[in-house]
């Protein structure tokens, strides 16, 4: 069979893959398209093999929420270099995982990965392809999914996707609690606190900073009295920086997310509580 110009361009369209690669894999398949598909695939799979000791530490991070906001996931795609995590068809790719695992309602990698995207493949399929295409290790790092059962979730992804959170909310969930969500997850981005109140933070990093303020204040000989007054003083300071309710809000100074809040549903009537958050940063460890 002839290997013409309008079926290579076929070819292209369905999968994205180079001129070059369309036209090797259809002269293979003798110009059946399907067939060529599945030499592409597979071309992507032994990329995967081939490149399984690259170091995909790119990518992007991406969020998808439920049209009724009960339920939202947060994902990390990586894959080689800068140059590729910033193209258009890899930004699309991860979003639409991340859309995936959002129907698939769960965050366990393994099953994600064997679920169908909206192209008709899996999202292993759809990573191998994308590998084929982009000759880069891809892969799909983690997941976390969070459900807000009597509130909604809000979401930030920052600008260049290398930075997103998810906020669980209590409360009813309207076009200015949602807003409010929104700047709270922008908060959980900029300042990275360590947990929501001062009950997530656990009592043995409590004594380690102690530990830490009280050698400081005996090396600078400061008095008995005086360093306990300094290290409470310290210890007071580690919960406004570390947890998200006592952390000054970014767009106003002097304002802690607790007063945000407060005031919010003061004047709103509403009952507004942060219940989860989780943040996700590119290339960092699995928390």
């Amino acid at each position: 069979m002839e290997i013409t110009l309008d079926l290579i361009k076929s070819l292209r369209s369905k999968t994205g893959a180079g001129i070059n690669d369309c036209k090797k894999a259809l002269e293979e398949a003798s110009g059946d398209i399907e067939k060529a598909i599945e030499l592409l695939r597979k071309k992507g799979a032994a990329m995967a093999v081939k490149r399984a000791d690259k170091i995909a530490n790119e990518g992007a991070i991406k969020s998808a929420i439920s049209e009724d906001l009960k339920s939202g996931v947060i994902i990390e795609v990586n894959c080689e270099t800068d140059f590729v995590s910033k193209g258009d068809e890899f930004q699309k790719f991860a979003e639409d995982i991340a859309k995936t695992a959002l129907t698939a309602g769960t965050d366990d990698t393994e099953k994600v990965l064997s679920s169908k995207a909206s192209n008709g493949l899996t999202v292993k399929e759809n990573i191998d392809s994308i590998m084929g295409k982009v000759g880069e290790r891809t892969e799909l790092k983690r997941i976390k999914m969070v459900k807000a059962g009597d509130g909604f979730i809000a979401d930030y992804i920052h600008f260049g996707s290398k930075l997103g959170a998810l906020v669980g909310m209590k409360g009813k969930a309207d076009e200015d609690s949602v807003k409010l969500g929104k700047s709270i997850a922008m908060q959980v981005v900029a300042m990275n606190p360590r947990s929501i109140d001062r009950s997530g933070i656990p009592a043995e990093v409590i004594e380690k900073e102690k530990d830490i303020y009280r050698t400081i204040a005996k090396n600078e000989n400061k008095p008995e009295k005086i360093t306990e007054t300094i290290v409470n003083n310290k210890v007071e300071r580690f919960y406004q920086d570390n947890c998200l309710t006592e952390q000054e809000y970014i767009n106003e100074s002097g304002k802690s997310i607790k007063d945000l809040i407060a005031e919010f549903n003061k004047k709103n009537g509403n009952t507004i509580e942060i219940t989860s958050m989780v943040r996700f940063q590119l290339g960092e460890e699995n928390k």
